[in-house]
């Protein structure tokens, strides 16, 4: 896709009148992905908004965690996994029609979605391409990050004030939320990303594995 197909301004402008209501364009991010045992603050939400990456919500339950303000979802990824999905807005990356998604949560398990939204997955590699300027085609056994990398670089763009990572790791495999050790894909697309984004100053991580490995600023809380 070439710079003149697609319009930052537009995409900027209507993904923050989305998330306008929710009063949280001019708060920090805490962006929880599924890596096992994600060193969370208990106290981080007094001041950032949790962002919950595809199924890491039930982590945060199971951490007694309350409602994420926003939710990103895969198209593909299974609702069985996390069937108690409570979120103020859902950021579904999705192909059908925006009107259409609230039609598609009919019959899908989960116990409070606010409202819900489409990214499509166009918009999101060309959000990473944006902000990163990392060009993955030929990086990884994917070509294209993973959902907690790519919404990192989506809060940068829309300028909110701080970005933190947590359960997000390079190194780790498995996920939080099963037993099932299944191996952790996109490490290098998610590598060569982090790096390119390790010298923003917005840009955090809870996780001291993840600091020592790409360099971001390890977040502490402030005095």
């Amino acid at each position: 896709m070439s710079r003149t197909e697609w319009n930052r301004g537009s995409f900027v402008a209507q993904h923050r009148k989305w998330l306008k209501p929710l009063g949280i364009l001019d708060k920090p991010w805490l962006i929880l992905g599924s890596a096992p045992n994600p060193t969370v603050p208990g106290d981080i939400f007094a001041t950032h908004a949790r962002v919950d990456i595809n199924n890491a919500g039930r982590t945060a339950q199971g951490m007694g965690f309350g409602r994420a303000d926003l939710t990103v979802r895969a198209k593909k990824k299974s609702w069985e996994e996390h069937r108690h999905i409570d979120t103020r807005l859902l950021l579904w990356i999705h192909t059908v029609p925006g009107l259409a998604l609230r039609f598609l949560l009919l019959g899908k398990p989960y116990d409070h979605i606010g409202r819900v939204r489409p990214l499509r997955r166009r918009d999101r590699e060309r959000v990473v391409l944006e902000v990163s300027g990392i060009a993955l085609d030929e990086i990884g056994d994917l070509g294209k990050v993973t959902n907690g990398v790519a919404m990192a670089c989506y809060g940068l763009l829309l300028g909110v004030p701080e970005v933190v990572l947590s359960g997000i790791s390079l190194s780790k495999t498995g996920h939080s939320y099963d037993q099932l050790d299944r191996k952790r894909r996109q490490v290098d697309e998610d590598r060569a990303v982090l790096t390119a984004l390790a010298s923003d100053a917005r840009l955090a991580t809870t996780e001291a594995d993840l600091a020592a490995d790409v360099g971001i600023r390890q977040w502490s809380k402030p005095t």
